[in-house]
């Protein structure tokens, strides 16, 4: 008699457990996608200066008006916190400190920079961000030297989906009147 294989999947409650127990460490760099954890992959130096660009740019040109939250976990759904490169929070003043986690009701853009990422980016991350909601997602390409805008979730999928060359600019839904060079932002 055969049995199947069953696969374990994880909640971000048991994640967040495993981080606190110690059987996940923070030299880990995982993220949990439908019930699985994920290693990340390492960082390389454009990736890195690419996420510092946006860091100042979003802090400059918004200082009051949202809050910068580069490189932490948002929390799609009981099996899903992915890490994206920065989350563009409505602004509150208690820095979300009475809130057990980030999710996107609170988001105003999703980014990623993606470089050997972009696959996994596009075909995993994407559609579970737009099926949970989150409004505005950019995915800068840095294999094509282009910013990927997708927004209106509509399921799995985003109805406006727009492919923007260095010499475009670009505002947020959120913040129209404010222009980003995409130049600026992909270094």
């Amino acid at each position: 008699m055969q049995s199947e294989t069953i696969k374990k999947l994880f909640t971000v409650r048991e994640y967040h457990r495993m981080g606190e127990v110690g059987i996940l460490g923070p030299e880990d760099r995982t993220e949990l996608i439908d019930g699985e954890v994920i290693r990340m992959s390492p960082t390389g130096h454009r990736h890195a200066m690419c996420v510092s660009r946006v860091i100042h740019a979003f802090t400059v040109a918004l200082p009051g008006k949202a809050l910068v939250n580069p490189q932490n976990p948002l929390v799609l759904n009981d099996y899903s916190e992915p890490q994206p490169d920065l989350v563009l929070l409505k602004y509150r003043s208690d820095f979300y400190k009475s809130e057990q986690y980030v999710t996107p009701k609170d988001a105003l853009l999703v980014l990623e920079i993606s470089d050997s990422t972009l696959r996994f980016d596009l075909a995993t991350k994407m559609p579970r961000y737009a099926a949970a909601g989150v409004s505005e997602l950019w995915i800068e390409n840095l294999i094509a030297d282009e910013l990927l805008i997708f927004r209106e979730p509509t399921g799995e999928a985003y109805t406006t989906n727009l492919s923007l060359k260095r010499s475009d600019s670009v505002s947020l839904a959120a913040f129209p009147e404010l222009l980003f060079k995409v130049e600026d932002l992909l270094g």
